[in-house]
């Protein structure tokens, strides 16, 4: 085989470096919400971050009880680029934790699925066009 493969190898990392982190993202929501215990929480601050472009994302920081009664105030995950209604400071949300790690929780509502999904769909496009295109070079040959 000649060097041609390696024009391959570019889309091929990115498929699966993308389906990697839309699998583990799913798989992540979906032990959380097997799982989790609902609570009531309170935003309490919004963390704002910018990327190495300029823009500015918010990252609601939100405080609540767990069932031990442990007071846990932890950061979103998830910034977005505005903050939407129902989420600024002072309004009640719901928290959806792991009762064994309570640092891993999502704020119902500001949380999305739908990016893991992106994640999951374009890395599994990416990787079995790349490795379809790559099987068909190497029959041909």
């Amino acid at each position: 085989m000649k060097p041609e493969w390696l024009f391959f190898l570019i889309p091929l990392l990115i498929g699966v470096s993308s389906l990697c982190v839309g699998v583990f993202g799913l798989r992540r929501a979906s032990a959380l919400r097997r799982s989790g215990i609902t609570a009531v929480g309170r935003v309490v601050r919004h963390d704002t971050r910018r990327d190495d472009d300029g823009a500015k994302y918010h990252y609601p920081v939100v405080t609540w009880t767990t069932r031990g009664g442990h007071e846990c105030t932890y950061p979103s995950m998830f910034g977005r680029g505005t903050v939407l209604p129902g989420f600024g400071i002072g309004n009640v949300v719901t928290v959806l934790y792991d009762p064994d790690n309570p640092r891993r929780f999502e704020i119902r509502g500001w949380e999305s699925k739908i990016i893991y999904l992106v994640f999951a769909g374009v890395g599994t496009i990416l990787t079995v066009a790349t490795s379809v295109a790559l099987l068909v070079l190497t029959i041909t040959r």
